[in-house]
Parts: C-alpha cells; sequence; structure tokens
C-alpha cells in the first residue's frame, strides 16, 4: 500500500471529511501551528510604483469578453502598476543583460505579451518583485526558446527542433566535459539570445530556489521540450493526432514549469518527497492541462489566421468526429471544464492532509485563475473568444 501524505493538520480539521468547499481551500490549513501558513497574499517589499497593501486589490473584472460557457474562478489580484513595474524590469533585463531581441523593434512585442501581469495574476502570494522578476524571467525565456526552435518567423525548424531543444536544455543543465569543449560550450551559449536569457533566467531563480526546486524545473522544462518535439514531428507529417495522444502530448507541451515555481516564487518550499506524491503530481498535471487548454481555446482564431499547419484541442475533435470546428469549440470547453473540476476536487482532498500541501494547490489554482484572467484580457489584441 502506498503511504499516504503525512496529516499534519489539526485532528478537527481532518476528521471534517475528505472534499472541503474551495473556499476553505483558498482560505489555507487551519489547527495548531499553522498560523504562519496560511495563504493571504504576502506584501510586495521592495518599493514599487505605488504602495502595495497587505492584502491583494480586488480584482475588477475587465471588459474584455470571455469565452461563454468556460468555467473558470476569478484571479485572487490583479494590479497594474505592480505589472507595469515588472515589465519595465524585463525590458531592462532583455535588453541590457541578454540582449534577447538584438531587433529593437521587438521592444514594443515584449511590452505587448504583458509579462507582467501574468506573474502578478498567477502568484498573488510573491512576498516580493524579486520573486515575480524570477517567474518572469523564466516564463519569457522559455517563450524565446519556443520563438527562436519552434517559430518559423525565427527561423526555427521542426526537422531540427530536437537538437535546438538539447542545447537549450544544457543553459540551465550545464554541460560536463574536457575544459576545452566546456569552453566550445559557453560560447555556444553566449551566442545565442534564447540560450543566454535561459542560462540568465535560471542563474537569477537560484538565488531564490533551494537545490530541489531548481531539479524540479529542470526535469519539467525538459518534459516541456519533450512536448514541442512531439508537435515538431506532426507538424512536419502534417499529421493531426487522435484526441488522446494530443492530449497527452499536451500534457508535456503545457505551461507545467510555471505552475510548479508556485512554492519557489511564493517564497517557501514544497518538500521533494511531498511533491512526488502520486496525488499532487495529479493534481500538477491536471492544473497544467487545465491552463493549456484554456490557451488552446483562447489562441484558436489567431493560429486558424495564419498560413501555416496547425492543431490544438478543438481541431483534434474536429477531424476525429467529423465536426464542425464550431462544434469542436464547445466539445474542448466541456473537456477543459471536466478537468477544472477533477482538479478542484483533487485539490480539495490534498488540502485536509498537509499544511504546505494545501499551499502548494492552492498556488496552483491561482496560477489556473490567473492565467484565464490574463487570457481574457488579451481579448481582441491577441486572443479571440471564439474560432
Amino acid at each position: 500500500m502506498t503511504a499516504a501524505i503525512p496529516d499534519t493538520t489539526d485532528v478537527s480539521t481532518a476528521a471534517a471529511g475528505p472534499l472541503r468547499s474551495l473556499a476553505q481551500l483558498l482560505s489555507g490549513p487551519s489547527g495548531l501551528g499553522t498560523h504562519s501558513l496560511r495563504l493571504a497574499a504576502a506584501a510586495v517589499t521592495e518599493a514599487v510604483p505605488e504602495a502595495v497593501p497587505d492584502e491583494p486589490p480586488a480584482v475588477e473584472r475587465p471588459s474584455s469578453p470571455r469565452i461563454e460557457g468556460l468555467y473558470c474562478p476569478p484571479a485572487v489580484r490583479d494590479d497594474r502598476a505592480l505589472a507595469d513595474e515588472v515589465n519595465d524590469r524585463l525590458v531592462e533585463w532583455a535588453e541590457k543583460e541578454v540582449d534577447l531581441y538584438p531587433d529593437t523593434s521587438l521592444r514594443d512585442g515584449l511590452l505587448a505579451f504583458d509579462a507582467g501581469r501574468s506573474v502578478v495574476l498567477c502568484h498573488p502570494d510573491a512576498p516580493s518583485i524579486d520573486h515575480l522578476m524570477a517567474a518572469a524571467r523564466l516564463l519569457i525565456a522559455e517563450n524565446a526558446v519556443d520563438d527562436y526552435f519552434c517559430e518559423a518567423e525565427y527561423g526555427g525548424t521542426a526537422d531540427r527542433r530536437g537538437a535546438a531543444l538539447a542545447v537549450a536544455q544544457s543553459a540551465i543543465d550545464p554541460a560536463h566535459n574536457t575544459p576545452r569543449y566546456e569552453a566550445d560550450w559557453r560560447a555556444g551559449l553566449d551566442a545565442h539570445p534564447a540560450l543566454r536569457s535561459m542560462r540568465s533566467a535560471m542563474d537569477h531563480f537560484y538565488t531564490l530556489s533551494t537545490p530541489a526546486q531548481a531539479h524540479r524545473f529542470r526535469h519539467d522544462i525538459v518534459n516541456l521540450y519533450l512536448g514541442y518535439g512531439a508537435e515538431g514531428d506532426c507538424i512536419s507529417q502534417r499529421r493531426t493526432p487522435p484526441v488522446w495522444e494530443y492530449l497527452v502530448q499536451r500534457q508535456f507541451n503545457s505551461f507545467r514549469p510555471c505552475l510548479t515555481l508556485t512554492d519557489s516564487v511564493g517564497g517557501y518550499e514544497l518538500p521533494a518527497h511531498l511533491f512526488a506524491e502520486p496525488a499532487v503530481q495529479r493534481a500538477v498535471a491536471l492544473s497544467s492541462n487545465a491552463a493549456t487548454i484554456c490557451n488552446d481555446l483562447y489562441s484558436l482564431r489567431k493560429e486558424q489566421a495564419s498560413e501555416r499547419f496547425h492543431y490544438s484541442l478543438p481541431t483534434v475533435i474536429a477531424a476525429e468526429e467529423d465536426c464542425s470546428i464550431h462544434e469542436a469549440f464547445q466539445k474542448a470547453i466541456e473537456v477543459h471544464n471536466e478537468i477544472v473540476h477533477l482538479f478542484e476536487e483533487q485539490a480539495a482532498v490534498l488540502s485536509a492532509t498537509n499544511p504546505l500541501v494545501a499551499r502548494f494547490v492552492t498556488g496552483l489554482h491561482n496560477w489556473v485563475t490567473g492565467n484565464h484572467e490574463w487570457h481574457a484580457g488579451n481579448v481582441g489584441t491577441r486572443y479571440a473568444t471564439s474560432p
């Protein structure tokens, strides 16, 4: 029998039943000794353009349209001033430290992506702006790898994707060879903006993470690249996979590396033995899948407008069930909603087992809701609500 996650909560809490309400989950653990683990967002400790209150401001629902029928609770925090400060620092890092986009005209694209708002929405418990910057740098660096090695616009090709991604992995998982070849490797990293950005972002992350958290991130990134490779195969063959295979691919080619940073960015650590528990891994997978399918839905019209071969959950459903893209879009919404509900059930069960696990799965939930808010906020500029 698999050992259960250790129970360190108050007996009365554990006895209340395995399925607590989501409101209870988000309020954090209760009982003796857990006061310091409450999940109210901490104040940002470094000066920002405006004072950051002890509690995150209530989210004002933007006027941008949302996908009708798509289930997702509201985000915890949306702070425009803080997001702008993160964006400004990102631009400074991208331009002065890693020369991420040598063409300075791409600066506007970096700002339009609005990574600052993304991390502010997804990490409401970050104790300082440095923690938010760690998440933002990694997010931008991961997107740079995708752009440069997977997107034709920047020279990426499906038939060379695997080799390029292996080198990209070495930017965060260093090569250990003889001095001569290590010097060649370092020169290779220095010569490419995406590789420079991943190495720099990881170096900054090391200052806030434990060795176990850094190792977790490296593992999640190599899985992400495995998903990129699967996508590359389908693109080069112009093959639309069946729905089940697509969902397998998408579990690797997902936002998972961003979600599993939640404890590092939150200023604490979920120990490796708890992170590895099958029940926790299921929560991680479900939340990552939900966030990624949300992206499939909001980005469908943008992908359709491009002239390249692409596939997503709606398109693979349409192909498999021989239905219109509009029908497939509705079916994909149902898949998304079911996954979110499965995640919430799993998170509620886990929240009753251990206060650190409760804190971690709440962070996953914050990422799912913040991710949806970010996508909805970009409707009309980057995304759409229908095919």
